[in-house]
């Protein structure tokens, strides 16, 4: 089975992924290292944009732009 993705559903899914990642570190912060819930929300509220720009195929935002 073969599944043609497009470039959009591609972009799409990347952020996806990295939205993932920040909400998956801001509940771990909160949890693992009983951070103050403003504190962690804080912190993944940074990350996704961070997790972006350290993508170089990123040509909008990031270290390719």
């Amino acid at each position: 089975m073969k599944f043609k993705i497009t470039e959009r559903q591609k972009k799409a899914f990347k952020s996806y992924c990295r939205a993932v990642l920040a909400s998956a570190i801001t509940l771990g912060l909160a949890l693992a290292a009983d951070l103050a819930p403003q504190y962690a929300i804080a912190i993944g509220a940074v990350f996704g944009p961070l997790a972006k720009w350290a993508d170089s195929a990123e040509k909008d935002f990031g270290r390719g732009a």
